[in-house]
């Protein structure tokens, strides 16, 4: 395809790229939606530039680092320990039926690099690149981008998130960089930032409008992505596993593909860039039985009884989420041999026989019963000094030259088979024995020493493993909380614990980081207690099951410890959230912010959704303002009803508007996108819960 253009489009954006006879594809366009028909060749394009080379060097999808391209390298190489400079001259482009595929070459060193650009049905763009030694000695691999991308000189302005145990996904907003900009993990799993990925908006974008790029890899260990200006006033986005120093060596006819990037282009906003994730998203997600079925109501035994259980008492804890509707019940940390507390037990994964002398299947057996499904908290690439696994394989922890602990414990070396061979066992052992259809995967403490990108394949390849003998059980990736929620691991679990903060407070801001790139059926989403045992604060028990509703529903409390008119709310709320999840999962989610503190999501479909409407804070103004939907701008008569007001008891009957007090109303799309949805007012941790159909 020398001398011609090779473009993909969605509705919403393009990617174009000018073929060459030699050397990879250049960048032409990567944006909103254009026609490139009658493009002239960059090259006429160009003008010369002072202090430059001869040749002109623009940006291509593997730029000659070292030979005249001087930005960020796509690839970087090693050979006889020193550095390996790739001239890919040679190329082949096939286009596609919406995808690009460019296979490149340098015949010298015996290398071959494959890359592909492939459009998705949600409107993603996926981007693959795989790197094969074809020649006659080892290569080691330094870096290998999953994605090197032209950024608008119209960009703004850099969204992204970081965070720690119980504050996870705190939204960062950062002007451009004038020189470079980088967020990069080193701690051997995503991190409590959540997945590895940024959101680009370009000047006057928002939630809402604007042209948007949003990138995240589908990988669960170290990343980098970064951000450099270069000296034509525009930047490049690279984004790629951060790999070990030595790692990854290519003996000849060996190929080392870098983790998936998935990039969603939008003119539609932060909204629009979100939707392209979650679709991307939805279709790496293995379902038992090929599909999402209703996502069952939860309740974890962690926090009602942390370590302190036994088979009598989680029986009767398991009476009573049945008695409010629970219909997955989990049994967490504290059920297998010698686990009294945090320092002992991890790897020997039997049923303690002091707390269940029987085992576990009289309990197992007693839920399913009670007409709940059984799940059970396994960590199994932890392992505890204090350990029989330890006693007798110490050497299968990772090794270093120190051994330092988290939690008392430390990280099996899933690198090597046998570790893995003796976990698949363990677990194959209880669900074949036990009616377990779910597992509670977590992950307490960052990989110190390091296990590197080979660590995170072993822990995919034990999940597949264990995935392909026990199809039916789904698995729910837990990391400390929010420490691995990416879209990985998504391809072979099925929920993530969002954070084991489940203030309602600081859950707002949490859950909305989350929703940037994965969607709210996978989000586990709890009503804790009040206060909470993360931050002491209390709150309602209304506002904790709005802020709740949207995700994969659950209860983290004891419901024995409520007062009966506490205990009956609670039951409420769990048919509410089953009366309305079906429109919850599976949809569309849109977020915004209204006045005053307010902020705002609504989830489901274009003809039907239900609209959330929190106030976390005091509200400072008199009078709440209209609230501003504006996806609804081309959409017909709205009716709209206003289901409950969560929280913020005493005093709303009094104050709120006439007008929800006569059931449904009708507004027109274009009223609530310009003029606003009228508010009842809302008290501090509160929220109103709307339902609205859109007109045909």
């Amino acid at each position: 395809m020398s001398g011609s253009l090779a473009s993909i489009h969605s509705e919403q954006a393009s990617l174009v790229l000018e073929c060459r006879a030699t050397g990879a594809p250049l960048w032409r366009h990567l944006g909103a939606r254009v026609d490139p028909a009658g493009l002239a060749a960059l090259a006429d394009t160009r003008t010369a530039a002072s202090f430059s080379l001869d040749g002109d060097v623009p940006l291509a999808t593997v730029p000659p680092a070292g030979l005249g391209w001087f930005g960020p390298a796509a690839v970087a190489l090693r050979r006889a320990g020193r550095a390996l400079v790739p001239a890919f001259g040679a190329v082949a482009v096939e286009q596609g039926e919406g995808a690009i595929v460019v296979r490149l070459a340098d015949v010298a060193e015996g290398l071959a690099l494959e890359q592909r650009f492939t459009l998705t049905p949600g409107g993603a763009i996926l981007c693959d690149a795989m790197l094969t030694n074809a020649g006659t000695e080892a290569v080691g691999v330094d870096w290998l981008a999953s994605a090197l991308l032209p950024l608008s000189a119209a960009s703004d302005r850099i969204v992204s998130w970081r965070g720690r145990h119980n504050a996870e996904l705190v939204e960062v907003t950062e002007a451009m960089p004038q020189q470079a900009w980088r967020r990069e993990g080193r701690r051997g799993l995503t991190g409590h930032g959540g997945a590895p990925g940024l959101v680009v908006l370009e000047a006057g974008a928002d939630h809402a409008s604007g042209t948007v790029l949003a990138l995240q890899l589908a990988w669960s260990g170290d990343a980098r992505l970064s951000v450099e200006r270069d000296d034509e006033g525009a930047w490049v986005l690279s984004a790629g596993a951060a790999l070990l120093p030595g790692e990854v060596t290519l003996e000849p006819g060996e190929s080392y593909t870098a983790p998936q990037a998935i990039l969603g282009l939008s003119t539609q906003g932060r909204n629009g860039a979100m939707a392209q994730h979650h679709a991307a998203l939805r279709a790496r997600l293995d379902w038992p039985g090929g599909a999402m079925r209703p996502r069952p109501v939860h309740l974890n035994s962690w926090e009602a009884c942390y370590f302190d259980h036994d088979a009598d008492r989680i029986a009767a804890l398991a009476e009573a989420a049945a008695g409010v509707g629970i219909e997955r019940f989990i049994l967490d940390d504290g059920w297998f041999r010698a686990r009294n507390d945090d320092t002992a037990g991890l790897g020997d994964w039997t049923a303690d026989p002091v707390k269940y002398p029987d085992g576990l299947k009289p309990l197992a057996d007693r839920v399913v019963a009670l007409g709940m499904e059984f799940g059970l908290w396994v960590e199994p690439e932890m392992v505890n000094p204090d350990s029989d696994l330890y006693r007798a394989h110490p050497d299968w922890a990772l090794p270093g030259r120190e051994h330092p602990t988290a939690r008392s414990q430390l990280v099996l070396d899933l690198r090597r088979a046998e570790v893995r061979d003796y976990l698949f066992g363990a677990l194959d052992a209880l669900l074949r024995d036990l009616p377990i259809s779910y597992l509670k995967w977590d992950h307490n403490r960052d990989l110190a020493p390091a296990g590197g990108a080979a660590q995170v394949q072993g822990t995919y390849d034990l999940l597949a493993r264990l995935r392909a003998a026990h199809p039916a059980v789904e698995i729910e990736s837990c990391a400390g909380g929010g420490g691995r929620s990416d879209a990985g691991i998504a391809a072979h679990t099925h929920r993530f614990w969002t954070s084991d903060n489940i203030d309602a407070v600081s859950r707002v801001g949490i859950q909305r980081g989350f929703l940037a790139f994965l969607p709210p059926e996978v989000m586990g989403s709890h009503i804790g207690a009040s206060p909470a045992h993360a931050t002491g604060r209390g709150q309602s028990m209304g506002f904790r099951a709005a802020v709740a509703m949207p995700g994969h529903f659950g209860v983290e409390l004891d419901p024995r410890a409520l007062s009966d008119v506490d205990r009956a709310e609670l039951a409420g709320w769990i048919a509410f959230h089953k009366q309305w999840r079906a429109l919850l999962h599976g949809g569309s989610v849109w977020l915004g912010e209204g006045a005053d503190g307010l902020v705002w999501q609504a989830q489901g479909c274009r003809d039907e959704f239900l609209l959330f409407a929190l106030r976390a804070a005091p509200a400072q103004d008199r009078r709440p303002q209209p609230l501003r939907l504006p996806f609804l701008a081309d959409a017909g008569a709205c009716t709209i009803e206003l289901l409950r007001i969560a929280g913020g008891e005493g005093g709303h009957a009094a104050h709120r508007p006439a007008l929800w007090d006569g059931g449904a109303q009708v507004f027109s799309g274009s009223w609530l996108a310009h003029a606003g949805l009228p508010l009842p007012p809302l008290k501090a941790e509160s929220a109103a819960i709307f339902h609205v159909k859109v007109a045909a």
